[in-house]
């Protein structure tokens, strides 16, 4: 069972939490992290989703929600780690975009970090990711426009001309 903590519209902790799977409150939210690898070449780490997830197949960032006591950037580590089996440093990351989603219910915080990692040191977590890669930026924008990507991110394509 995974318990978030609950925030207001304004992403101030209400001290209630929700059971993930229980339809979640009108005015109520959580934080949500995409975490986005950059290597010193420029290319992204994009994941594939399994195909019993909502958008099956489609590639994204790593990411998820945040569990209750962790803040933003615990969860983007801790995501990664459980996902695809990789540390990074907290210190090769930075927060460069935060949303609030009221459709969603959520605050969706996205992390760069730069680091090299070698994918074929990953362990993909089965029930989450199959496939990994590293795509240039062209790539990525190839795969967004060609609807390879998770639809809800149309805005990488400028998260990656603001970073870099």
């Amino acid at each position: 069972m995974e318990i978030w903590d609950i925030y207001d519209k304004d992403r101030k902790r209400t001290g209630r939490t929700h059971e993930r799977g229980l339809p979640i409150a009108e005015g109520d939210y959580h934080i949500v992290v995409s975490v986005w690898i950059m290597n010193e070449k420029g290319e992204i780490l994009v994941t594939r989703r399994h195909p019993d997830k909502s958008h099956p197949n489609l590639w994204e960032g790593t990411g998820g929600s945040i569990i209750a006591g962790e803040n933003s950037l615990e969860g983007a580590l801790r995501e990664v780690k459980e996902e695809i089996g990789v540390t990074l440093s907290k210190e090769n990351g930075k927060l460069v975009k935060s949303t609030r989603r009221d459709v969603f219910h959520d605050f969706n915080d996205d992390w760069l970090f730069t680091e090299n990692v070698d994918i074929r040191d990953v362990v993909l977590q089965e029930e989450e990711v199959v496939d990994i890669k590293w795509v240039t930026k062209k790539e990525l924008k190839a795969m967004y426009d060609s609807h390879q990507l998770v639809p809800t991110l149309r805005y990488v394509e400028q998260l990656f001309k603001q970073n870099m």
